[in-house]
């Protein structure tokens, strides 16, 4: 009963082995994480198009569903500035209007409806299907999202009201149009935030930077009379715990959210996995990426009936509640019980909190994920990477965050595509003196004479068959020796389909045709096997198959 129970609620094996010394990390992290996402929370929902009040809803039940579902001991859920553009670009354009009632039904609609589509993937076990969503895809999206999500909190830092849209161009162009009617009192405010939090976390990442700046600006504003000279303020943020609320279910607003909904589940996943992995390998213990799907996609589910919007792991609050010295989930709920305090008694000092200061807390929290260095490092790697990472950016920033990323998807599936039906293959040679045999083109070899020792780099299957046929007549065609025998070397051929064995038969049967030998060595034991029940064994003879190259050359030579 209890292994049953650890399987599906992990929470129950790190309560039922909790150690009296993780007590005080897990309070420390708690306490601080929540201190950093108070503010954060505020800003992401503010940056959602949503009342600064939702973040904090997002940052309640949510937090506690993950902590007992989670596989991951140190992730910090909540609401992240990705997930955000990703709601104010499909919900901005649906509610015009500017009926903030509507907004907020509809962003709950879609934290469920993220919540069941992340949940009904982790009940499938396809956790798997986001590999296909390569690294320097990931890392042209988040840049040009980075930098979008930056603009967009103009309007916030110059205090002018500009339209709701990812066009950056666009927004500059308001900008200027308006250059004149810049609130200096409320750009100094920007600056002064933005210095303020970069300072302090280059002389310690653990301080409370947001919350200071949220404390000092806040003063400031109160004391210096502010919001008469055109400083714009958050303002009452409602008192009390989260109401629970049924979602209005809308069979034409589900589809309309689920284009949407589909982009934050993988991208949401994503974030989450990839910061979980890295600090489980660090703390050497393992994450079930399918269980992460289940416990994001119950935390949205949750949520949901509580007003929260999308929620999921952030990269930087994981990052400091790691270091703050977080041991398990326990540090999560911590963290949600001092937001659920701060709802019921704290929240009437945000009320001459500037909405620059917000903007600024954004505006710090994504300048980091714009990766330069990763756009350096594949100019000198991997070209051909670079250019999935520049095309991902470009259609990003120049059309939209969703077209983005599943642009970026496609490019990813189609690459992978293109590299299994065209791989990489070397003619072989002789090392002198020894009997191994490389690459001509890499090593100082010796001929083979008139046989042809050739490795495939991959499976072969139906999507390459054409190109093993058209590559095998290329290099015979190259060749000044003519060619009397042909040697594969299988080592790096790990299946074979139906396909590439009819294949494999028709091409012995032409160099049979022409007494041309052909030979294979190092078969792997499923490729042979496939052989043998194909008959393709039994047709090549001897000469299928060899343990090693050598064995096969000097056959075919003899």
């Amino acid at each position: 009963m209890e292994n049953r129970l650890k399987q599906w609620i992990p929470a129950v094996d790190w309560l039922s082995s909790y150690k009296k010394l993780d007590l005080q990390g897990d309070l420390t992290a708690g306490i601080t994480t929540a201190v950093m996402l108070i503010p954060q929370a505020m800003a992401y929902a503010m940056l959602a198009g949503l009342p600064p009040v939702i973040g904090l809803y997002a940052s309640m039940v949510p937090l506690l569903v993950y902590a007992l579902l989670g596989t991951s001991r140190q992730l910090a859920v909540g609401p992240v500035a990705m997930v955000a553009l990703l709601v104010s670009s499909g919900i901005g354009g649906l509610v015009t209007d500017g009926n903030v009632a509507r907004y907020i039904a509809l962003t709950v609609l879609l934290t469920l409806l993220v919540g069941v589509i992340q949940f009904g993937m982790g009940l499938l076990r396809v956790g798997f299907l986001t590999n296909f969503l390569s690294h320097p895809v990931i890392s042209g999206f988040t840049s040009a999202a980075a930098l979008i999500i930056g603009f967009s909190q103009l309007k916030h830092l110059v205090g002018l009201n500009l339209p709701r849209t990812q066009n950056v161009l666009q927004l500059l162009g308001s900008v200027f149009e308006q250059i004149e009617a810049i609130n200096h009192i409320t750009l100094a405010i920007s600056i002064g935030c933005i210095l303020f939090l970069i300072v302090l976390k280059k002389i310690n990442p653990l301080l409370p930077a947001a919350l200071l700046a949220v404390a000092l600006s806040s003063l400031i504003t109160w004391g210096l009379d502010l919001v008469d000279k055109g400083v714009m303020i958050v303002a009452e943020v409602p008192a009390g715990l989260p109401p629970f609320v049924v979602p209005e279910l809308s069979l034409v607003e589900l589809k309309t959210l689920l284009p949407v909904a589909l982009t934050i589940s993988i991208v949401g996943f994503i974030e989450s996995v990839a910061i979980a992995k890295q600090i489980a390998a660090e703390k050497f213990y393992e994450i079930d990426p399918n269980k992460e799907l289940v416990a994001l996609g119950l935390a949205n589910i949750m949520g949901a009936f509580f007003k929260a919007m999308p929620v999921t792991g952030g990269f930087s609050r994981t990052a400091v509640n790691k270091n703050a010295g977080a041991k398990t989930g326990l540090s999560g709920m911590v963290t949600a019980a001092i937001v659920a305090f701060a709802l019921l008694y704290l929240t009437p000092l945000l009320y001459y909190l500037p909405q620059a200061t917000l903007g600024a807390i954004i505006v710090v929290a994504v300048f980091g994920l714009v990766d330069l260095r990763e756009i350096r490092h594949l100019w000198i790697v991997k070209k051909d990477d670079l250019a999935l990472l520049l095309i991902t950016f470009l259609v990003t920033f120049g059309i939209g965050v969703m077209e983005g990323i599943f642009t970026g998807i496609f490019l990813s599936m189609a690459w992978f595509i293109v590299k299994t039906t065209r791989p990489h293959y070397a003619i072989l040679g002789k090392l002198p003196g020894k009997a191994d045999y490389r690459n001509v083109e890499r090593h100082t070899t010796e001929s083979t004479g008139t046989v042809l020792v050739i490795r495939f780099d991959a499976q072969f299957y139906y999507g390459n068959v054409t190109f093993l046929k058209e590559t095998l007549k290329k290099v015979e065609r190259e060749r000044e020796t003519p060619m009397a025998a042909v040697v594969i070397d299988a080592s790096s051929i790990n299946q074979l389909d139906s396909s590439a064995d009819s294949a494999l038969h028709e091409i012995i049967g032409s160099y049979q045709h022409r007494n041309v030998g052909f030979y294979f060595a190092n078969v792997k034991g499923p490729v042979l096997d496939v052989m043998k029940r194909s008959g393709f064994y039994e047709k090549l003879g001897n000469n299928c198959c060899y343990m090693n190259i050598h064995e096969a050359v000097l056959a075919a030579q003899g």
